[in-house]
């Protein structure tokens, strides 16, 4: 169980199952349209480690209520949006609050179905290029695969009936904007970004993430000059052009982690 430290008096509340605020003291709730981010660091900043695998869970120090905090924000969303390197780098994801954290699966179907929401939350997939698995069984689940048009000729006629393609700009990038626009289009409004480091930082830049769920995990990484360890905006430079702060909306505990929320607008 999360100990509450902090929380800011915010008008989004929504009733949570028992099993589930037993777990989670407080609330969570979002406006809308709202685009939130989610991320496990150490604490010198680490939260990718490419080439290792589940390097997510070495970095959350295989914490249960990380897990968890992962599984409520996908039982509260509309939409979860990934990059193509963290599809590749889950085989066998689905993106749903069950697979994050299926002890209590039957309570993020109560939560979901008391929101009148779908069974699962919508998947948006962003790649340039189209080089992406068909055969991966979120495809078969049903996904928006946003992209440019190169990676719409790329994957013609390849992906399963459930997903489909959609093409927002030339390219060779993706533009963030436009893929949150064409996935708001389709009426999902709340957005839990999972998406790599590179991505989050083309979306900081462009001021295109609402809010951020920050877990501090009380592992040192390290970094050295061979190795690639990133952090959770990478690509990009804000400071000192750009000034992106968060406000503290939200602050809880289990053991020595830190179970951090700020609003980023």
């Amino acid at each position: 169980m999360l100990d509450l430290l902090y929380e800011a008096d915010r008008p989004t509340r929504i009733d949570l199952p028992a099993a589930v605020a037993e777990r989670y003291p407080g609330d969570v709730g979002f406006e809308r349209p709202r685009t939130v981010a989610n991320f496990v660091s150490t604490l010198d900043g680490v939260v990718a480690i490419p080439g290792v695998a589940r390097a997510n869970r070495l970095i959350a120090d295989e914490n249960d209520d990380d897990r968890f905090v992962m599984g409520l924000l996908r039982a509260v969303a509309d939409t979860i949006l990934i990059g193509s390197g963290t599809l590749q780098g889950s085989p066998g994801g689905l993106w749903t609050a069950e697979s994050a954290y299926p002890e209590i699966g039957v309570a993020w179907a109560e939560l979901r179905q008391a929101q009148g929401m779908p069974d699962l939350p919508g998947l948006a997939v962003v790649t340039g290029s189209g080089m992406i698995d068909p055969a991966h069984p979120a495809f078969e689940r049903g996904a928006m695969v946003v992209t440019t048009d190169q990676g719409a000729r790329v994957l013609r006629g390849r992906l399963p009936a459930a997903s489909e393609v959609v093409p927002v700009c030339e390219g060779p990038l993706v533009d963030m904007r436009l893929a949150l626009q064409a996935v708001r289009k389709e009426g999902r409004e709340v957005v839990v970004a999972e998406a790599g480091p590179h991505v989050m930082g083309s979306m900081l830049a462009e001021g295109l993430v609402d809010e951020l769920f920050l877990t501090l995990s009380p592992l040192v990484a390290g970094r050295s000059e061979t190795a690639t360890r990133l952090g959770f905006a990478e690509g990009t430079e804000l400071l000192p052009g750009l000034r992106v702060a968060g406000t503290l909306v939200g602050a809880r505990r289990q053991g020595s982690h830190l179970f951090l929320h700020y609003d980023l607008g």
